[in-house]
């Protein structure tokens, strides 16, 4: 290899007809650094030295904020490092929203985090996990966007994070600290008769205060029983992500859906 800090253009043409590897120190440290895909130097370089996201911190006075105030919260926040790679803030889905107020629902269902599906559309539950959890809806007489009724249901569906984080790895728990008073206000606003916590994380977040040590709870064991979240009963089940991984999973979580069905129907 040769260092070619010193050549000129004519000197770095001759090398390249004589077929000698030209070399300087930042192209190596840009290769070394860049992922396992064929991209230009230049843009291993540029990857390479991007900057690290400006964080600023959360505004104070989210437990008042209304729906529309939160919704504008979240789209712009940088209160963590996943600002710094997402595409769009997940904020949530569901039953219509009239004048920027929370949407009346029966049903809170909340995720872990957005995929690259979700990162991409700004929507929880694309893709074939969404695919699923809309049969799963479907068979409960439910939709993701259903009104509420008189007869009751409407749902809303978010996550515990409202960004993607990088590789759809697993949240940081300063990452969930950042982002759980979102979901807290949510809940506040949403004033759901039911919440459905799907996967490990979602989980944890919701049943720090009232189950101990339920970090090294197996989810399984979470299972089968009616837990509470700001006063809204929650029934713990996988998510449908894991259950497309692990197809006999299918009949637990509609027991799952059943308790949570015939919970709510008792409580009327």
């Amino acid at each position: 290899m040769t260092d070619t800090l010193h050549l000129d253009k004519r000197q770095r043409a001759m090398l390249a007809e004589m077929g000698v590897r030209v070399w300087s120190p930042m192209t190596e440290a840009a290769v070394m650094l860049a992922p396992a895909v064929d991209i230009e130097p230049t843009q291993a370089i540029a990857n390479a030295i991007k900057p690290a996201p400006i964080l600023i911190q959360r505004p104070e006075g989210i437990d008042h904020m209304d729906w529309s105030a939160l919704r504008t919260t979240v789209t712009g926040c940088q209160a963590c490092t996943l600002c710094g790679s997402r595409q769009n803030t997940v904020f949530g889905v569901g039953a219509p929203e009239a004048e920027g107020a929370a949407p009346q629902v029966d049903w809170l269902i909340v995720g872990e985090t957005p995929g690259e599906d979700e990162d991409r559309q700004g929507e929880p539950f694309v893709g074939q996990a969404g695919k699923l959890l809309d049969n799963m809806l479907g068979a409960m007489k439910l939709s993701r966007t259903g009104a509420h009724t008189a007869e009751g249901g409407g749902v809303y569906i978010t996550n515990v994070l409202k960004c993607r984080p990088p590789g759809n790895r697993n949240p940081k728990p300063e990452e969930v600290a950042q982002c759980l008073p979102y979901l807290e206000r949510q809940v506040a606003l949403l004033k759901p008769k039911m919440i459905l916590a799907m996967g490990r994380f979602a989980v944890q977040a919701l049943l720090r205060e009232s189950v101990p040590e339920v970090d090294g709870t197996p989810l399984g064991k979470l299972r089968g029983r009616v837990h509470q979240y700001q006063n809204v009963p929650v029934v713990v089940t996988y998510h449908p992500a894991y259950v497309m991984r692990n197809l006999p999973e299918k009949a637990k979580v509609w027991a799952d859906l059943c308790l949570a069905m015939a919970h709510l129907k008792g409580a009327e």
